[in-house]
């Protein structure tokens, strides 16, 4: 995938020419990245927001993902780490997902954007898996719960950090040795899913006697 995502993107010098302020675009593979992990972002975060508010209404109502002790929605949308800037988590990712996506569909008319933007967009999937980090951290190990959707989002942060952050830096946005713009040109795929696994170990790990028992 980095490799189609390298060879077609493109790059457009501003109205003075060369010297002008430069516009950069994406491929289509990196763009439907951008779509598909927005979309699936805003998917799990729209079903965990009507769960919430559900859950408001009714404080005995069952999340549907609520599966067993250790996937249970409820313990998760039930606690304070769910409205950690004193609004539902989800509802800042309706927000955030939606942008992802008007991002990739914008790459998707071959749109470009000069280096400020690409920048702020990196800052923010960094504090988007940032903040993920976070909240599997307090999932796993203080709230003892985990939530199906929430785990979707955190795979969709994941990826799309990654991929912007390797954009960033194989066009020269984000300083980096030669050797680092390389690897990100034909291994960026390799940094998710590492990222991911360990996730998954941690997971496997934590609850360990349960999966197995």
């Amino acid at each position: 995938m980095s490799k189609t995502t390298t060879a077609k993107d493109s790059v457009s010098s501003g109205p003075d020419g060369a010297d002008g302020p430069r516009g950069v675009g994406g491929s289509r593979s990196f763009a439907w990245l951008l779509v598909i992990t927005g979309a699936a972002g805003l998917l799990a975060a729209w079903v965990i927001t009507i769960d919430k508010f559900k859950l408001l209404e009714n404080p005995n109502f069952t999340p549907g993902c609520s599966l067993n002790p250790v996937v249970s929605c409820g313990n998760i949308m039930k606690s304070a780490q769910a409205s950690a800037f004193g609004f539902p988590n989800p509802m800042l990712g309706l927000v955030a997902y939606g942008i992802v996506i008007c991002v990739g569909v914008s790459l998707l008319t071959r749109a470009r954007f000069p280096r400020w933007y690409w920048l702020t967009f990196n800052a923010g999937t960094l504090f988007g898996v940032g903040f993920c980090s976070w909240l599997q951290f307090e999932s796993l190990y203080r709230i003892n719960a985990l939530c199906l959707w929430c785990c979707l989002a955190w795979v969709a942060t994941i990826f799309m950090f990654w991929y912007v952050t390797s954009f960033n830096v194989r066009h020269g946005f984000l300083p980096a040795p030669n050797w680092l713009k390389g690897f990100f040109g034909e291994f960026t795929w390799v940094l998710p899913v590492l990222h991911v696994g360990i996730i998954g170990m941690l997971i496997l790990t934590r609850w360990w006697d349960f999966w197995t028992s």
